[in-house]
């Protein structure tokens, strides 16, 4: 299991922090689980000052994070979405642009992004991780605790 091992991870004082949750369109189902983990998360932290904004797919994510960061008062981004192995190369192309474009924004802006983009072969993979009713993962609810945590991590730090 993906998630054996994981760190438990401090988030005390994260409700003056300012978030923007990103998440793609495709796959409702999984996409619910995902964004109503991020919210739990956000209401356990304490966050009031969040932000949801909704793109296409995953491949927008990256163009997204980086104008939200970008812009100023933000302490934090998580990206959401899902990627579904097909039957072309179009799954690996996506994974990796959105893979290096959110890693792009965080090291040029400074800014964490939580990463809580899924890349599953099945789509039971992906509601297995969604944090739905019988998942085994809440990859929304980790993705915003890490980004919360790293935020906290670095908030005595100046950004580049």
């Amino acid at each position: 299991m993906a998630g054996h091992g994981a760190p438990t991870l401090a988030v005390e004082g994260a409700g003056q922090l300012s978030v923007v949750v990103l998440a793609s369109r495709w796959h409702d189902t999984v996409m619910g689980g995902l964004l109503d983990g991020a919210r739990r998360a956000l209401t356990e932290s304490g966050v009031t000052d969040a932000t949801e904004l909704r793109v296409p797919g995953v491949f927008e994510l990256p163009v997204a994070a980086s104008r939200v960061a970008t812009r100023g008062g933000v302490d934090a981004v998580v990206a959401l979405g899902v990627v579904i192995r097909g039957g072309t190369p179009h799954f690996d192309y996506v994974c990796l642009a959105a893979t290096n474009g959110l890693t792009a924004v965080a090291e040029r802006t400074g800014v964490p992004v939580g990463f809580g983009v899924l890349t599953c072969d099945t789509e039971q993979q992906a509601l297995d991780r969604a944090g739905l009713p019988g998942s085994v993962e809440d990859k929304g609810h980790e993705a915003v605790t890490a980004a919360l945590a790293t935020a906290l991590t670095l908030a005595d730090w100046p950004r580049p």
